[in-house]
């Protein structure tokens, strides 16, 4: 194990050799790091110096150019001032001179004011001095005249004593009878001229009645229309027809039960009679009836679609009419609802008479006649406009349409002459006005035309009228229309409020009661509707 532990152990020497070999490394490095430190820190100090060297020259460099500039704006300031003090005291000096001339201007007009015054003021003293004068010599000619008076009472005085003396009257019982003696005188020819004027206006009223109101009738020649019951709708082809008809009669059932008005499909080519008494319902029906023809579209929904604008257009076609009418009378300052029921007038007739013209032409005679009397013409216009105003809700409103007109002006605070003409333009009271004189006379002359009234027509109209009232008159009843000239009857019931088994006991009922109250040729049909509807919306 020794001679083991001897070959492998190392000798001392070796060792000693690697210490100091390892020393001398270290050292060296320890030099080199030391001397590479010193010459950066020589470097690093000398690039120092040389920049401190370019920056103190740059800064010396830079204060000579800023003292340079400084002496340079000191220069230029000083020339600015020099300039500027010389240009404010050209300006001061060219003021000056200017207000010089405006106090020397200024003078010169206080002096030419101070002449003129002056002269005012000697002028004032003429004329002052000369009103004197005449003031002087007016007192004088007025103590003449009363001077001049004295004498002439005393003369009269002495004067009435003589005439008294000689006529045996003092001056009061002389006044007194020559007074009776004159009221004598004029007395008789009094009489004798109120002769001859009653004499002269018996001869010339009537005359002049027939001239006004033939001049109101020259003047105003307004044409008469004769209205029928029913209406003719031009169809494109006879196919439409059937179209309009609908599949087992549904499309012409739903346009007859919206619009009350029988629509009458026969061998007439290219065409469909439309019959109603109402006008109103007749036009909606017609307008509807057109605007589905054009569309092409119809079926139940489509149809109440259109009457549904048929009404807008016709309500719409009502206002028209109505302020036509008043700026062809020249009447201003009418309520908008009294306009609007002038217009409904358009639709309706009084013994085949459009009211509406009838009004109009009504108010041009009153208007006339009035300016050839010498009355407010705007007024019997205004009157003669509205004297059948109760005719546009005689369809809704019991009672003639007199007391109706009478009280919608009255609603809408209507002039009280305009009201009092409407009360008495078919002599139901006596006329206490010329105007509502006037307005009676024009009534009568308007309808007094040949061919513009028929009597007939007139009972037709009063018959399908009763008619529709009787049926609407009971409960459960929405709507009811007359339709074939009178002989049917079409009843919309409320289903809510009628049932099936009641509608056979209401249709009896309504039967007998027109039986009972109504003079009728032939029979009528009652028919009664009944139509259940549930809507929803999917959403």
């Amino acid at each position: 194990m020794q001679i083991e532990n001897q070959i492998f152990e190392p000798p001392k020497y070796y060792i000693k050799e690697v210490n100091r070999l390892l020393t001398t490394i270290i050292v060296g490095i320890i030099a080199f790091v030391v001397g590479a430190g010193i010459s950066g820190f020589i470097l690093f100090k000398a690039g120092i110096n040389y920049r401190r060297q370019q920056a103190e020259s740059a800064i010396g460099s830079a204060e000579k150019e800023a003292e340079r500039i400084i002496e340079d704006a000191k220069k230029e300031a000083d020339n600015q001032k020099k300039i500027a003090l010389v240009e404010a005291k050209d300006e001061i000096h060219k003021s000056r001179s200017e207000l010089e001339k405006e106090i020397k201007e200024r003078r010169n007009d206080m002096s030419r004011q101070e002449r003129r015054i002056q002269q005012k003021e000697e002028n004032l003293d003429k004329k002052s001095d000369n009103i004197e004068k005449k003031e002087e010599q007016l007192q004088k000619k007025l103590k003449q005249v009363d001077e001049k008076l004295e004498d002439a009472e005393k003369i009269k005085k002495s004067q009435m004593e003589i005439l008294e003396k000689i006529s045996q009257f003092t001056m009061e019982q002389a006044k007194e009878h020559l007074l009776s003696m004159l009221e004598s005188e004029l007395v008789h020819e009094k009489a004798v001229k109120i002769q001859q004027y009653e004499t002269q206006l018996k001869d010339e009223c009537e005359e002049k009645a027939r001239n006004l109101i033939s001049l109101a009738i020259s003047k105003c020649s307004a044409d008469q229309v004769s209205e029928s019951v029913v209406s003719v709708v031009p169809l494109p082809n006879d196919e439409m027809k059937g179209r309009i008809i609908g599949r087992e009669g549904r499309n012409i059932r739903t346009l007859e039960t919206l619009t009350g008005v029988d629509l009458i499909i026969d061998d007439t080519p290219e065409a469909i009679t439309l019959s109603c008494f109402d006008q109103a319902r007749r036009e909606v029906a017609r307008i509807a009836l057109e605007k589905l023809i054009a569309d092409g579209r119809i079926h139940p929904s489509r149809i109440e679609e259109m009457v549904d604008k048929a009404r807008r257009e016709v309500e719409h076609k009502i206002k028209q009419e109505g302020e036509r009418a008043v700026l062809e009378t020249n009447v201003h300052g009418l309520n908008h609802e009294l306009v609007r029921l002038i217009g409904r007038l358009y639709y309706r007739t009084s013994y085949r008479q459009n009211v509406l013209n009838h009004s109009i032409e009504v108010a041009h005679l009153a208007g006339i006649m009035a300016s050839e009397l010498g009355v407010d013409a705007n007024l019997a216009r205004r009157a003669g406009l509205l004297h059948d105003i109760g005719k546009a809700l005689s369809y809704e409103i019991e009672g003639s349409h007199v007391q109706i007109g009478v009280d919608v002006c009255k609603k809408y605070k209507e002039n009280p002459d305009v009201i009092h003409a409407i009360e008495a333009h078919h002599g139901d009271i006596e006329p206490k006005t010329v105007i509502a004189s006037l307005v009676q006379a024009a009534d009568a002359i308007s309808a007094a035309r040949p061919g513009a009234r028929s009597e007939n027509y007139e009972n037709y109209i009063k018959r399908l009228q009763k008619l529709e009232e009787i049926c609407t008159s009971y409960d459960g009843v929405e709507k009811s229309y007359a339709i074939q000239a009178g002989r049917e009857v079409r009843i919309m019931v409320l289903p809510e409020k009628i049932n099936d088994e009641r509608m056979t006991i209401v249709a009896r009922e309504i039967a007998q009661r027109i039986e009972n109250e109504m003079d009728y040729p032939g029979q009528i049909k009652i028919n009664l509707i009944r139509e259940s509807r549930a809507v929803e919306y999917a959403k």
